[in-house]
């Protein structure tokens, strides 16, 4: 794991610097964010750091802002700690996301995925944070480099016209992965992507999603409920609804993802699912 970082922030360095993007603020807000988790509490760490707009699954979607106010404090609960090792910006340096391992009480949990947009006054907020219980073994440490996305040199032109062109593809993923779920992915995948949701460490590479993708369903049906692009058209966040069969049994999650238009065109570069706990039996 800590090679293929190594390796990532050597490739990216010579298309941030050709794209004039720094996307070290976004960094810069997610280590602020994870400062204030153990000393304000998650309730009151997440509030400060996310936008008016923010939302988790639990595991329908909740609005941040309406929701978390009238939960009690939990600055005595064990702390959760979190820091980046991946992110990427869009071109226009108004949308970016960060991701990495997250613990309570110093045991790994998972790796968080967290989507944030610039403000108005030029900070970072929030719009979305969650992630899957993915293993954390052999994650680098707090404070390590964090590799980058290579920033896009392709754009749609508009935030409009990038939302409605990253539709027909997820119209198109999800129609496929309802036939060979596997397959639907590696067509619209970039090189460079990353795939996660189960158990397994996640990693930027073929040899990577392969693994989580055999992981999976053969077939899943899935829903696109919503969606938010950079102004320069060249990154697009969505989340869904997922549903399949397991043992026997139906189950359900969400989805998130993030794409980014290329010069040969739109690329999946980030897929989460999330499970949601059965349901207990009637």
């Amino acid at each position: 794991m800590r090679r293929l970082i190594l390796a990532l922030a050597i490739t990216a360095s010579p298309g941030l610097a050709q794209a004039g993007v720094d996307p070290a603020p976004v960094v810069a807000a997610e280590r602020a964010f994870a400062a204030d988790g153990p000393v304000l509490g998650v309730r009151d760490a997440f509030l400060k750091h996310s936008a008016p707009e923010a939302i988790v699954f639990q595991p329908d979607i909740v609005k941040v802002h309406e929701t978390f106010p009238s939960q009690p404090p939990d600055r005595d609960r064990p702390p959760l700690t979190w820091w980046p090792l991946w992110a990427g910006i869009a071109a226009s340096g108004d949308l970016g996301f960060t991701s990495g391992p997250y613990a309570v009480a110093g045991v790994g949990r998972g790796y968080y995925f967290t989507v944030w947009r610039k403000q108005p006054d030029g900070g970072w907020k929030w719009i979305y944070d969650g992630g899957p219980g993915s293993d954390t073994t052999g994650a680098a440490p707090a404070g390590s480099p964090v590799a980058y996305l290579q920033p896009s040199t392709a754009g749609a032109g508009s935030a409009t016209k990038a939302k409605a062109q990253v539709a027909a593809l997820e119209a198109r993923l999800n129609a496929a992965a309802a036939r060979d779920l596997a397959q639907a992915f590696e067509a619209l995948t970039a090189p460079d992507g990353r795939i996660a949701g189960s158990r397994i460490v996640p990693e930027n590479s073929p040899q990577g999603r392969a693994r989580e993708l055999a992981a999976r369903p053969a077939t899943m049906m899935l829903k696109s409920v919503g969606s938010e692009a950079s102004k320069a058209g060249d990154l697009v966040w969505t989340h869904g609804e997922a549903a399949w069969t397991r043992d026997g049994q139906p189950r359900g999650g969400r989805y998130i993802r993030v794409w980014q238009n290329r010069v040969e065109g739109w690329k999946l570069v980030y897929d989460a699912l999330l499970p949601s706990p059965p349901k207990p039996p009637a």
